[in-house]
């Protein structure tokens, strides 16, 4: 008995799952929004504890102002990364991913998506831990980079670059397809 996976099926579990994943991004976008806003606008009793984990009291104690960059700078790279697999979630929705012809203006522009939101999550990364690690240095005590989701900033600009070079070549072979039409 001979098991067959086709790219449909394929297609369809990387839907679900990019679903499932989107969905825990926006929570997560979503909380640290409300957190941030909450503890900043309605009540400061228990500021900077976020999810449980995160204890940015010091932080808030040291500078107000290092504490907003330092939330902020989180939840842009949080919302990013919602917003990428929002993309994801969308192309695949759209149906616009065809095996047969898989040079399409619709594709190309969904990986220059990509690699703009990649580039922006590794810069705000890096700001974000360029931020902590100056903030550390002061004798604040933070949470580690990994529990504020600001680690990795280098792999966020890898991926942006190598998309970044299957872009052009998409954009290429668009051209080469667009070319081979007019040939008959």
């Amino acid at each position: 008995m001979e098991i067959k996976i086709g790219t449909s099926q394929i297609l369809k579990a990387l839907y679900i799952l990019s679903w499932i994943i989107f969905i825990g991004l926006c929570i997560d976008a979503g909380g640290f929004i409300f957190n941030t806003l909450y503890s900043l606008f309605i009540s400061d009793k228990n500021v900077g504890h976020f999810w449980n984990y995160l204890d940015f009291s010091a932080l808030y104690a040291f500078s107000t102002s290092s504490y907003i960059t330092q939330v902020v700078l989180i939840c842009i790279v949080a919302v990013l990364k919602a917003i990428l697999f929002y993309c994801i979630v969308k192309i695949l929705y759209d149906k616009k991913v065809n095996v047969e012809q898989p040079f399409t203006e619709s594709v190309q522009k969904f990986l220059m998506s990509v690699v703009y939101l990649s580039f922006g999550i590794g810069l705000f990364s890096a700001w974000g831990a360029s931020q902590s690690g100056k903030l550390s240095l002061n004798g604040v005590s933070l949470p580690t980079l990994e529990m504020m989701k600001l680690d990795g900033a280098g792999v966020w600009f890898f991926m942006g670059a190598t998309l970044l070079v299957i872009a052009i070549l998409f954009k290429r072979g668009i051209e080469m397809q667009h070319e081979n039409e007019l040939t008959i």
